[in-house]
């Protein structure tokens, strides 16, 4: 299995755990939550952040239905989406506004004429959404950008991602796989981290959780499990408005999700050696080891039993295993209890 490089990111064994806060439409239109989500990402440590790029005309007819009826102002979801537009210029912007937090910028195109769009302005790789499996000509727009295609599956069975695969390689693209369950938001009993061990052996490639649990225990799990990637929305707060509120994670709920990668990363890169460990703990083990002396104080004379016997704090005088060789000898001093027996307490 190959690494895939994703800007200055490498991604798949061997890499640290790169993870994507997904803004979606949680800015709902207003140029400014965009940019005000750049700075959250970077706050909250992430490696990259994702928007997604519609253009109505590019992508949906007015017979389109609303996934969630939330909106106040948009009579249809073609509305909805002519809203969420930004111009090729204001993308620019957010692109730039991104690169200069020190991350990575993606952007989900949900046409040919939004790949193109953001193809201009350097994205370095390709998001592409579950409802986009099935849409061979978007795969064929990407065949020239010679960019790594990232595909969530959470409308797909092992066939249609199977089929989607042999397309993105007809391409000549690389790839890596999210398992993806799309309801928003997921209960944990279908988020399906098994799912993504099997993708690995059956495919070969990277692999990773796209969430929507709206909580960290998933993506905790998903990164424990080895997952080189995990991506979740990001929002405000849960209280913000939109329907993709209840599935995304808060900042603290984030910013704990990075800490965690950061954790694991460090640990899964400083493999412990138990023998030089055990080396390096030689004074301490001294300190928390046991050597042999007596139950009760004894005189001068005494020839040792076993019943006499006992060990205690430190681990500096004899050793657990000399006890049985110590039943016999004789003391040729009086001897005290509250401190170790001694080589010069003992008749040779």
């Amino acid at each position: 299995m190959k690494q895939l490089s994703l800007g200055a990111a490498a991604i798949g064994p061997g890499a640290r755990p790169f993870i994507i806060a997904e803004v979606g439409q949680a800015h709902d239109g207003s140029l400014g939550a965009a940019h005000a989500y750049i700075e959250l990402a970077r706050e909250v440590g992430v490696d990259a952040i994702k928007f997604q790029t519609h253009i109505a005309r590019e992508e949906s007819t007015r017979d389109e239905q609303f996934r969630v009826k939330f909106s106040y102002q948009d009579a249809t979801r073609y509305d909805y989406w002519q809203r969420m537009e930004f111009t090729p210029e204001q993308w620019q912007g957010l692109y730039g506004h991104a690169r200069e937090a020190g991350l990575e910028f993606l952007s989900t195109p949900f046409s040919v004429a939004a790949l193109e769009m953001l193809d201009a302005i350097g994205v370095p790789a390709w998001k592409v959404g579950s409802g986009e499996v099935f849409n061979d000509s978007l795969f064929e727009a990407m065949r020239s950008t010679n960019k790594p295609v990232l595909l969530s599956t959470g409308m797909s069975s092992w066939q249609d991602i199977a089929d989607a695969v042999k397309v993105i390689e007809g391409c000549g693209l690389g790839y890596a796989l999210f398992q993806c369950t799309s309801s928003y938001p997921v209960s944990l009993d279908k988020v399906g981290l098994n799912v993504m061990q099997e993708m690995r052996e059956r495919f070969r490639c990277p692999v990773g959780l796209s969430d929507h649990s709206g909580g960290v225990h998933a993506g905790i799990a998903a990164l424990a499990r080895g997952a080189d990637m995990l991506e979740a929305h990001i929002v405000f707060d849960k209280r913000c408005f939109g329907p993709d509120a209840p599935s995304s994670l808060t900042p603290d709920g984030f910013a704990s999700v990075v800490r965690f990668r950061d954790a694991l990363w460090e640990m899964d890169s400083n493999p412990v050696d138990k023998d030089a460990v055990a080396r390096d703990m030689k004074a301490m083990r001294k300190l928390f080891s046991k050597s042999v002396t007596l139950r009760e104080d004894m005189p001068e004379g005494t020839v040792l039993t076993r019943e006499m016997l006992t060990l205690k704090k430190p681990g500096e005088g004899f050793a657990p295993d000399q006890l049985p060789a110590l039943v016999g000898k004789r003391l040729v001093r009086d001897v005290r209890c509250d401190r170790l027996l001694r080589p010069e307490d003992i008749d040779e």
